[in-house]
């Protein structure tokens, strides 16, 4: 999918902060920063996913779309995404790990990024509770620009997990786009599986 808008400034020059969008963030002093640069109606449910992983312990920021339709045009590839106060809340941790969504209908989670601990941690700890996940060697999902989001981080190397669609329906009673979603066990098994790594990261 091609972005309609090339970076941040041009897509805010045509879209209505607080009315098509709205940006998110909590700023902790901890090593991660959870981020979800899609979410809202862009890629439903990951914006809900990386605020339950940030919880009160990890920094937390999200590009919410809010429009009634047509997000999409929202949406701006990591590795463009510039958005100032998302690439504040990156460079403020050692680690960012942020939150996509595939339009894939199967359950599968691929796991990109830089850093390649953290991510064997995580996919170890994802087929232990039962998910389907790989290390991402799908072109434009491995997660390996520099300038990718989830590497702005000021080690270099974060984590990018991208859950199919198929997945994220399975996480909540309805995935459309909507104010109020109701979580279901297989969204909090997400979550525990994921703040289980990073409490035990050093």
């Amino acid at each position: 999918m091609m972005d309609r808008y090339s970076n941040f400034a041009e897509l805010s020059r045509h879209e209505q902060d607080g009315l098509d969008f709205t940006i998110l963030f909590r700023h902790r002093d901890s090593r991660f920063a959870i981020i979800a640069p899609h979410g809202g109606g862009v890629e439903p449910g990951t914006m809900d996913i990386a605020d339950a992983l940030a919880g009160s312990d990890f920094s937390f920021y999200a590009f919410k779309g809010n429009k009634k339709t047509g997000n999409k045009v929202l949406h701006l590839t990591s590795n463009r995404f510039d958005e100032p106060v998302g690439l504040s809340i990156a460079g403020n941790a050692a680690i960012v790990v942020s939150v996509h969504g595939t339009r894939d209908q199967n359950d599968t989670i691929l796991i990109g990024g830089r850093n390649d601990e953290l991510k064997q941690r995580m996919l170890e700890a994802l087929r232990a509770a039962g998910f389907t996940a790989e290390i991402s060697e799908t072109t434009g999902l491995r997660g390996q620009d520099p300038a990718n989001v989830c590497n702005r981080c000021t080690s270099g190397a974060g984590v990018q997990l991208e859950i199919a669609r198929g997945l994220r329906e399975k996480m909540f009673d309805h995935l459309g786009h909507r104010p109020v979603r109701q979580r279901t066990h297989i969204f909090y098994d997400f979550v525990a599986s994921i703040r289980a790594v990073l409490s035990l990261w050093r």
